[in-house]
């Protein structure tokens, strides 16, 4: 067993001692835990706070619900905080559900039917939802009211059910599939942008502070250095750098804690993890750099199409490591100097690592 293997199997090892059989439970509390309850806690996205403040406080003052809203972005970002905190700001409750939940109409009139006046309902994913339960949204959202039918065939009755005026909050990773007549019946839409290093390191000590963890400056940057831009990704490298200092150190997350600690689980000094290197390394290594289809480099990683495309691309495009053309996907030479390779001439041997 090589170094790398043997790191790795420590990883696992380590993580299961501490995190235990409950570990998805404890992930979720912890998570919902560090949500900030309300827009002055809410650390970073500083145009699309003030835009929702006024909002609502434009709404409160004149004692009416708000108008719908629609978060998009990439995921980890905060979009279901967002909603969250629009419920706590106004006061009311909070029904979450999800586009691929809403399956059919009466799904959705099932739950509309059970909401209160002035509740946020929010719908992850809500360009997943069906057509006929969008359809049945449309009207919900302008007229508060939906047609429930009782029957079939020519038989069918349509009866009206007047349902309390609400806030729909809808979230979205992917904005260009919804619908023209749904995304325009939001009365505010709102693009999340990744976070900056300074915003992540404040939002790693705001953590820390709730967990109750010793980090120091270095240290808090250099979590934050590695979290792809992410606040869910820096709270859950802070907690795995945290079960490190506590098992192998003094508690303490200082420079060196966290920097052994992402070695040890694999994310390197700007945020790559492992299957982003497999994915340059079969690309650069096997395939020359590219083009290649995008079910080929699944393949060659051990993965499924849908896990590289939507996990493993994205970063690597911003990150400018990989390009998308026509052919297929190549390697920049920003990806190969990362790797430590050089690119072959032509169509010459596999690259040799850089002296």
């Amino acid at each position: 067993m090589d170094d790398r293997d043997l790191e790795t199997r420590e990883a696992a090892e380590l993580e299961a001692r501490l995190v235990g059989p409950d570990a998805d439970g404890d992930e979720r509390a912890y998570e919902a835990a560090l949500r900030p309850k309300t827009l002055d806690e809410l650390i970073g996205q500083e145009r699309v706070r003030e835009q929702l403040s006024l909002v609502l406080t434009a709404a409160k003052g004149r004692g009416r619900t708000p108008d719908h809203v629609l978060l998009s972005g990439p995921p980890g970002l905060g979009k279901t905080t967002l909603a969250m905190i629009i419920a706590s700001e106004m006061g009311t409750s909070l029904r979450l559900t999800s586009g691929p939940a809403i399956q059919h109409a009466g799904d959705l009139a099932a739950i509309l039917s059970g909401i209160n006046e002035g509740d946020v309902l929010f719908v992850d994913e809500i360009h997943r939802m069906s057509r006929p339960a969008e359809e049945l949204l449309y009207m919900a959202m302008e007229d508060f009211r939906v047609d429930v039918v009782i029957g079939k065939g020519p038989g069918a009755t349509a009866i009206p059910l007047q349902i309390p005026t609400f806030t729909l909050v809808g979230a979205t990773t992917r904005a260009g599939l919804l619908p023209g007549p749904l995304r325009d019946r939001f009365g505010f839409t709102a693009q999340l942008e990744y976070y900056e290093s300074a915003e992540l390191h404040r939002i790693v000590d705001r953590s820390a502070a709730l967990l109750g963890v010793d980090v120091t400056r270095d240290g808090g940057m250099e979590i934050a250095s590695r979290s792809r831009g992410t606040p869910r990704i820096a709270n859950r490298l802070l907690r795995r750098v945290r079960d490190y200092a506590e098992v192998r150190g003094d508690g303490t997350v200082d420079l060196d804690v966290a920097h052994r600690a992402l070695e040890l689980y694999e994310v390197d000094r700007i945020g790559l993890d492992r299957l982003d290197r497999s994915v340059l390394e079969a690309l650069c290594r096997h395939f020359g750099g590219g083009p290649v289809g995008i079910s080929t480099l699944a393949v060659a990683v051990a993965e499924e199409r849908e896990t590289v495309e939507e996990v493993a691309e994205p970063f690597l495009v911003r990150r400018g490591f990989l390009a998308r053309t026509p052919r297929g996907r190549i390697a920049t030479a920003a990806a190969w100097e990362h790797l430590g390779l050089r690119p072959p001439e032509g169509s010459g041997p596999e690259p040799l690592p850089i002296d």
